[in-house]
């Protein structure tokens, strides 16, 4: 089989400027977390930036400085495996859209 590789240009340039449109679709969307059985949420957008914060009043109440440290850590890692896993999902099923770019080596 002979290789076009103005065809091919052409898929890679489809594909870059698809990569593109998705990943600042990604970046718009929001995750949630909760821990601790609500007393942590944190809220990060698909760029890995944390947007918010919230702690139950009770939480800072019983002064437990430590526990409270772990539960936002736990929060935000949480937020942020949820964007990452998303982003994972998405670009996985783009990249199954490709299977005409492999054969074209064949």
């Amino acid at each position: 089989m002979k290789l076009d590789m103005k065809k091919l240009m052409q898929q890679a340039q489809e594909m870059q400027s698809n990569m593109q449109k998705k990943q600042q679709e990604l970046a718009t969307k929001i995750y949630t977390a909760t821990v601790g059985g609500g007393m942590v949420t944190a809220t990060v957008n698909g760029n890995h930036e944390v947007i918010s914060v919230a702690i139950e009043p009770s939480v800072i109440e019983m002064k437990d400085v430590d526990m409270l440290q772990d539960l936002v850590v736990a929060a935000v890692n949480e937020g942020m495996r949820q964007a990452n896993e998303a982003a994972q999902s998405e670009m996985q099923g783009m990249m199954g859209g490709m299977g005409g770019l492999g054969n074209m080596f064949g």
